[in-house]
């Protein structure tokens, strides 16, 4: 969830401990790292409400500033749909580690045992950038509270004074064997469910979705560059394999949010200040 700065977010990789480590353990400890100095210097940006995205397998938080979860999707207007290029978080079914850059964030766990079929290139008409075969991709369904249609850009969410926001969230391995899930299945296409502007429907079958207070996303925000919007999320846990010719139908179906090309990512927030608890 992006679109709120224009500061870019570079961190960097240190090579890590004397022991073999995984790559992303050695991504984890360096983050972990990073915080540790960034709180002992004084540049977290304490000041803010929770962040996102983080670890939802951790539920540890230590940040102080609560509002309330906002109330179902159901009972929230739809107001865009985007996705990001790998994860954002990280959970139990995306622990890859990407890179720490605005290409970075986490793969789905299944993506080195992907078949020949399943990588082959995609050849069909495309009208989205960001997602191959191969490729995890974050898609997030931005519902607010605002009276407003579903529409481009996060600014299109917060039309309404003091708005409350819910992101609801599933992680997404691109394949193209024709065997994945069909994109379409969870588009708006003017969608509407008891008065509210809706998407066709969400993932099931992923898990449980872990909830928990935090903030919009995007490259732009760091761990001292924090966003200021309150959010409520909720992400699954697990991947599902999407199918990559349904991502392109999406792309040229629903152009009222002129959606063209997966985002990047903001680096995990590790620092437990700058967490809500999740309970």
């Amino acid at each position: 969830m992006t679109r709120f700065s224009k500061t870019t977010l570079i961190m960097g990789i240190a090579t890590l401990g004397l022991a073999a480590c995984t790559s992303t353990e050695m991504a984890d400890k360096e983050t972990m790292d990073d915080a540790k100095m960034a709180s002992a210097s004084g540049d977290l940006c304490l000041t803010m409400g929770p962040q996102t995205p983080r670890d939802i397998s951790s539920k540890t938080g230590l940040n102080t500033v609560m509002f309330d979860m906002a109330p179902p999707s159901t009972q929230m207007n739809l107001c865009n749909i985007h996705t990001h290029t790998n994860a954002e978080h990280k959970g139990p079914g995306f622990e890859i580690f990407a890179g720490a850059t605005d290409d970075g964030g986490y793969q789905c766990n299944e993506t080195p045992n992907l078949t020949e079929a399943e990588l082959a290139p995609y050849t069909g008409t495309r009208s989205y950038a960001g997602a191959e075969p191969g490729d995890t991709i974050e898609v997030h369904w931005v519902h607010t509270s605002c009276d407003t249609l579903p529409g481009e850009g996060l600014g299109n969410c917060v039309s309404c004074d003091n708005p409350t926001l819910r992101v609801e969230t599933q992680v997404l391995l691109v394949t193209n064997d024709g065997n994945g899930a069909d994109m379409m299945d969870f588009a708006y296409l003017g969608n509407t469910k008891n008065g509210f502007n809706q998407p066709r429907a969400l993932p099931t079958g992923t898990g449980t979705p872990v909830q928990f207070l935090g903030s919009t996303t995007g490259p732009s925000y760091t761990q001292s560059v924090c966003s200021p919007a309150k959010v409520t999320w909720s992400v699954r846990p697990q991947c599902a394999k999407v199918d990559a010719a349904s991502v392109h139908n999406w792309s040229r179906s629903d152009t009222i949010f002129n959606e063209t090309k997966s985002h990047g990512v903001r680096q995990l927030v590790t620092a437990p200040e700058l967490l809500s608890e999740i309970k």
